[in-house]
């Protein structure tokens, strides 16, 4: 794979783990946050050598925009991001609702279907939400490859999030369109209830003959 200019909006544990996993691949960083001052943000880009712009600008020219920001925001970031059309819009967002559960959705649409609403024209593929940070450089645990989940309706965005899962070691498991988010957000939902069960270190595989 070419490299390619990432723009990783959201410096928390997902965006922090997703930037020194695709910077490992020698891809070009951008981290999009509100406060370009912040240390975190600073000593984070110091180490990749990334750059450090507010989210309106980390995504301008990036070939991928990356979406790692709580659930809680996700919507109003992804509208604040301004015209993205053409452009792969990775989401690793997860919508939490009370009791570990799916937040209610009166018209049933998922978190991911609401950030292409505000994004019409980019190319929004959901994947990296249903692991833990700390799991999204390795792709597996042990010699065991962890199933990356990943849905979207454009073929050759998804075939670029297989190929960056790929070159991390997951083995990724194409759900459809960007509607099957609405069964992968829950996966998600389902790893934090295990996690607290039985510790971090677990995650899902997909078992074949």
């Amino acid at each position: 794979m070419s490299p390619l200019s990432i723009a990783i909006i959201g410096t928390g544990s997902v965006g922090s783990a997703l930037a020194q996993a695709f910077g490992s691949l020698g891809h070009t960083l951008t981290l999009g946050v509100r406060d370009v001052d912040a240390l975190s943000a600073r000593d984070l880009a110091d180490e990749l050598a990334a750059n450090v712009a507010p989210p309106v600008e980390a995504v301008r020219g990036a070939d991928i925009v990356v979406l790692a920001v709580p659930g809680s925001v996700t919507v109003d970031v992804a509208r604040s991001l301004g015209d993205l059309s053409g452009t792969l819009v990775l989401d690793a967002t997860n919508p939490v609702g009370a009791g570990l559960l799916p937040p209610h959705q009166p018209d049933g649409r998922s978190l991911a279907e609401q950030v292409a609403d505000m994004l019409p024209g980019a190319h929004v593929v959901k994947g990296f939400n249903t692991l833990a940070a700390e799991h999204m450089g390795l792709g597996r645990l042990g010699t065991q490859p962890i199933a990356l989940f990943l849905c979207g309706d454009d073929p050759a965005a998804k075939q670029t999030v297989i190929e960056l899962a790929e070159a991390l070691g997951f083995e990724p498991v194409d759900m459809g369109g960007l509607d099957r988010a609405r069964l992968t957000e829950p996966l998600a939902l389902a790893w934090i209830t295990l996690a607290r069960r039985q510790g971090r270190n677990v995650a899902f595989s997909l078992a074949r003959p």
